[in-house]
């Protein structure tokens, strides 16, 4: 396993680098550009066969990178981390220059299933691609830009009997003072990127918490920050990937990097993984290997996929809301995940297997199932099963406050889940 401290480092890094999911997929591009990776435009041929360490090939705010061993054939399995970039939290609407009272705010609409609250008087910025009438794409960040204030305690006494906030009204945030026809939010986006306001035909734009990650506590064991959810899988899947395609490079499976986008709304769209952008580039891959239509269904047939994404770790303040004799704690390692009605993908199988890779990884892991009265969520890894028939386990980092503006984990199991990742993509036969 990495050690914590140079892992946490560099996860910190990677978090910093990704406000949005496009800054996400443009941070593992550029770090498989470090590794010799070679970038694929999905309107060009790919070629013949697979380059040596590997390829990768951005969608909008999803990233596909592989590394094949140099004997892959047509049915050469995969072995895939499903991973998404997306976090919960705030999206700029068109005409977003509002305001009243002499306010300055911004129209915003909410994303995914944020705890509101948490995101109340924080320092947050707006990060995301801005594209011209053109068609050119351009990345943009503030900094520290907006604030969503809360009332003040005064106005309201009954706010810590039960707060309510109604997402139309309470959740605009502002970003100065003076009139709104007098300011132009897009404008000073566009500026930013070195753009007229006037070029830009649309926009992605997302808030996000300027806080930086940070650890403390008792040994400095906690790690707070930002899109744990699901960051904390995209760059360890990313990390193993890198590790693993520098060393041996013989018979094996093709390891795979699946970052979608979109997991928070449901995972449907062009780069979401109920979207054909994990089938068009695994089917690319095996043509490029010979494979006819029955070949590459005999690759799926022995393929995996890892759906790692984040789960809950007990509440200390809420042990109700946990299964009484589950219980997963930070730092106990990563999460196996289990649902009967099949909301994660883990089935027998997929717990030997995550078995196995632990025990090769020499990392100990926990299991998670819900208590019985409270529903379950899901993951990617339900709809990679169903829409390419390929095996998958469901596991993930443990946290505290998910989908908080600021999640919580313990340092040792981010690395734990690379080194996991690793043994997965390179298992010991």
């Amino acid at each position: 396993m990495d050690a914590a401290p140079d892992y946490i480092a560099d996860f910190s890094a990677f978090l910093s680098a990704s406000p949005s999911s496009y800054h996400a997929a443009a941070e593992v591009a550029r770090r498989l550009d470090a590794a010799g990776f070679t970038p694929l435009s999905e309107s060009e041929s790919w070629g013949d066969a697979p380059a040596v360490p590997g390829y990768y090939v951005v969608r909008d705010g999803a990233v596909i990178a592989w590394s094949a061993p140099v004997d892959a054939g047509p049915t050469t399995p995969f072995r895939i981390l499903g991973a998404h970039t997306d976090s919960p939290g705030f999206k700029l609407k068109p005409k977003p220059t509002i305001g009243a009272h002499g306010w300055l705010q911004a129209g915003v609409e909410v994303y995914g299933g944020p705890l509101q609250n948490s995101w109340l008087d924080r320092e947050l910025e707006l990060a995301g691609r801005l594209v011209t009438r053109a068609g050119t794409e351009h990345l943009v960040r503030t900094g520290p830009f907006l604030r969503i204030p809360q009332l003040a305690v005064h106005l309201d006494r009954d706010v810590n009997n039960g707060l309510t906030l109604d997402r139309q009204r309470h959740l605009t945030p502002v970003f100065g003072v003076g009139d709104a026809s007098e300011a132009d939010l897009v404008d000073h986006l566009a500026g930013l990127a070195g753009l007229a306001g006037a070029d830009i035909a649309g926009y992605d734009i997302l808030t996000v918490d300027t806080n930086p990650p940070a650890t403390f506590g008792l040994g400095q064991e906690l790690f707070a920050a930002g899109r744990l959810d699901n960051l904390s899988a995209v760059h360890a899947g990313l990390r193993a990937l890198i590790q693993t395609s520098e060393g041996p490079t013989g018979s094996g499976s093709i390891s795979v990097l699946a970052a979608f986008d979109h997991e928070e709304l449901g995972s449907q769209s062009r780069s979401g993984a109920s979207g054909p952008l994990l089938d068009d580039v695994l089917t690319r891959i095996g043509s490029s290997l010979g494979a006819n239509v029955s070949q590459r269904l005999r690759a799926y047939a022995e393929s995996w996929c890892l759906s790692a994404d984040a789960g809950h770790a007990v509440h200390p303040n809420y042990p109700e809301r946990h299964d009484p004799a589950n219980t997963p704690i930070l730092g106990g390692g990563p999460l196996l995940k289990i649902n009967a009605n099949q909301r994660y993908a883990t089935d027998a199988h997929g717990a030997a297997l995550w078995a196995r890779t632990c025990a090769q990884a020499g990392v100990e892991y926990q299991e998670f199932v819900s208590n019985n009265t409270v529903p379950c969520g899901s993951t990617i890894g339900p709809l990679t099963a169903t829409r390419l028939g390929i095996r998958v386990v469901d596991v993930g980092v443990p946290l505290l406050s998910m989908h908080s503006a600021r999640e919580l984990c313990h340092v040792n199991d981010p690395p734990a889940l690379a080194a996991a990742t690793a043994a997965f993509f390179a298992p010991q036969l």
